[in-house]
């Protein structure tokens, strides 16, 4: 009689320390996929959003009109657009409050857009982590649940006066279900790291461009103004 091979039955009939891994595995695979997806459509969406941004600031729109629009849209703005309304809001405050000094005026608004780059780059680094986690960790926990297994096995077939392949089988088949598991969870969490990284770290170099471009126009700006008065 032809045994039933399939992965299925196979998990029906494994130990339950085996059917735990799996199910913990397939629940981690999920949570995974659904971090990918999420992650795929938030950089887009930050690449496009800083593009129409980026477009508009060099469109030569005035500073002041840009900063209106970023207050207007502050809910809906990109990273960049958010960086350069926190540099231009603490420019404007040291202005009204009398700050004539270029290097407190160019510190004052550096400092507000580093703290909101910062602030940024936490939010679209978020699940990277989880990703590393689960690409580094699921093939050990597969692992774990075929060396059990295969215990599992060997021991159920320690009574028998005579082992064949065909009893052997079974049990080793199973227990392999679980690496294979492991890996189909780490694999797509490990490649989705890896470009996700090199989507950020393009973002990442782009606002600080940004951040160095809008600090000249400032530093432009305040020795006109020192240079007028």
């Amino acid at each position: 009689m032809t045994q039933d091979f399939s992965i299925v039955h196979l998990l029906l009939n494994a130990s339950w320390v085996v059917q735990v891994v799996v199910l913990m595995l397939m629940g981690v695979s999920i949570t995974s996929w659904a971090a990918i997806f999420r992650k795929i459509g938030s950089i887009s969406r930050i690449k496009e959003l800083n593009e129409t941004f980026e477009r508009d600031f060099w469109s030569g729109t005035s500073l002041n009109e840009l900063f209106a629009a970023a207050a207007q849209n502050a809910k809906t703005s990109g990273p960049m657009e958010r960086i350069f309304a926190s540099g231009m809001r603490e420019y404007q405050k040291l202005r009204e409050r009398r700050i004539n000094d270029s290097s407190a005026l160019m510190d004052g608004a550096r400092r507000a857009m580093r703290a909101s780059y910062q602030r940024e780059m936490d939010a679209i680094e978020s699940n990277l982590s989880l990703l590393a986690s689960v690409g580094s960790v699921s093939p050990y926990v597969g692992l774990f649940g075929t060396v059990w297994g295969i215990m599992h096995a060997f021991t159920g077939l320690a009574g028998m006066q005579q082992v064949t392949l065909a009893k052997v089988a079974p049990g080793i088949a199973e227990a392999l279900v679980a690496t294979a598991i492991g890996l189909f969870a780490a694999i797509p969490a490990v490649l989705a790291y890896n470009r996700f990284s090199r989507d950020i770290d393009r973002v990442s170099i782009k606002l600080e461009t940004f951040i160095e471009e809008f600090s000249n126009i400032l530093q432009r700006n305040v020795s006109a103004s020192s240079t007028a008065h």
